[in-house]
């Protein structure tokens, strides 16, 4: 089985070449690939498949799109949408010689997302439209509780806007949600206003752990920053990977940031 490994802002991924959609992966599968000892290390698994060949159902337009990003948590859990995996899915198609030219489409449980590469490099993907569901709160691994802002963006977020520096924080083990909220659980970011247009954040991913960066709640955060969903901001958002740029204006949320591969190789049976 061929496979590659890329990043964005440390956000990495096992990338699974499958135009034909030959591959059936169960979650212990994606877990072991995801193994930072015994597999080849990720916070995901990025199957890149023609939409054609995937065999279930999609909507918001994805049908439309060539190619589709069929992600998987690090435990192997399906997750709607990546941010940063979105990028990484992209620069792959391109470095593949699968895509070129102008924007990219590109498929997703959470719908169509259209990509497009900067001039100096790096890769802008337009989110859509955030929706702000409301207040919530977590309880952190040390008892802690955080208040902040519920915000979807193809996938669940509670962005905790926090009156401190991020670092200080315990997000050694999966905050705890309420069900009512959350019901199919979610992605806590704690984050803090370090200057003009400029937030510090850390995240736990549902299905991953902490991880160095996690696109869709670097927009997330952006939003509870913002106060709304389609007042128009732009936010340079540090996390410990990297950073990432978020323009949020009425039509939506659109994320630039880096994308790069690191190795290709291929994985031996069992």
């Amino acid at each position: 089985m061929r496979f590659a490994k890329g990043h964005g802002t440390e956000n990495d991924f096992v990338i699974l070449p499958d135009p034909d959609g030959a591959l059936d992966l169960s979650a212990d599968q994606v877990a072991r690939l995801c193994d930072r000892r015994a597999g080849i290390g990720g916070d995901g698994v990025l199957r890149v498949v023609r939409t054609a060949a995937l065999g279930e159902p999609v909507t918001g337009g994805a049908a439309d799109a060539e190619w589709f990003m069929d992600y998987r948590n690090a435990d192997g859990s399906i997750a709607e949408m990546c941010g940063n995996g979105v990028r990484v899915f992209a620069r792959y198609l391109l470095h593949a010689g699968l895509a070129g030219g102008g924007p990219i489409t590109v498929g997703t449980r959470a719908g169509a997302r259209r990509v497009e590469v900067e001039a100096d490099g790096d890769i802008t993907v337009d989110m859509g439209l955030p929706e702000v569901l409301g207040a919530g709160a977590a309880r952190l691994a040390g008892g802690e509780e955080v208040r902040g802002m519920r915000v979807s963006v193809g996938n669940p977020h509670l962005a905790c806007v926090l009156d401190r520096p991020v670092a200080g924080f315990d997000l050694s083990a999966a905050p705890e949600l309420d069900p009512a909220e959350f019901p199919e659980g979610g992605n806590v970011e704690v984050v803090a206003e370090t200057g003009p247009g400029t937030l510090d954040m850390r995240v736990y991913e549902r299905g991953s752990g902490e991880t160095r960066s996690c696109g869709t709640g670097i927009v997330a955060a952006a939003v509870a920053a913002t106060g709304a969903a389609g007042t128009p901001a732009t936010w340079r958002v540090r996390v410990p990977g990297g950073e990432c740029t978020v323009f949020l204006d009425a039509r939506g949320a659109r994320l630039r940031g880096p994308a790069v591969i690191v190795a290709e190789g291929e994985v031996q049976p069992g």
